[in-house]
């Protein structure tokens, strides 16, 4: 019995140990737009197979400001600058497998809906809420999850 007892702790040690020694390489990215060269934090963090982007609002960097015409108009700016981050790193949409959205008024869900399923055909897991404010006056912000 002891010896039974031994070797599944020398196995469990010899597994657990090899599950996690694995050294995953995380970098930080600084954005490629150079409107958003010195923000605080990072456009997105890779690691060993995962792209995670922060969230981009309608705001046209080229411009530096929101996009006019509303909830699609800026759902449609958003995804557009999902899009050049992903490309960016090599990627596009349909490696995204989470999005996060958050809409200024929840209200606004149908309009945007019916933008968002036109780009992001391979239905990745999402979770919509509504909060009180978004940065920069934003009516809508994402963030996306992308597996490379």
């Amino acid at each position: 019995m002891k010896t039974q007892y031994s070797f599944f702790i020398i196995f469990f040690l010899i597994i657990h140990s090899s599950c996690t020694s694995k050294n995953r390489e995380i970098k930080f990215h600084q954005s490629h737009e150079p409107s958003r060269a010195n923000v605080p934090y990072s456009d997105a963090v890779e690691t060993d197979d995962m792209l995670f982007l922060t969230g981009q609002i309608g705001k046209d960097h080229k411009k530096g400001k929101l996009v006019e015409g509303g909830i699609k108009a800026e759902t449609k700016q958003v995804i557009q600058n999902i899009e050049d981050v992903l490309k960016h790193h090599n990627l596009s949409l349909d490696n995204v497998v989470k999005c996060t959205v958050i809409l200024k008024d929840i209200n606004d869900f149908k309009a945007f809906n019916s933008v968002y399923t036109q780009y992001f055909t391979k239905k990745p897991a999402r979770t919509t809420f509504a909060a009180s404010g978004l940065a920069g006056g934003a009516s809508i912000e994402i963030d996306v999850i992308a597996a490379k």
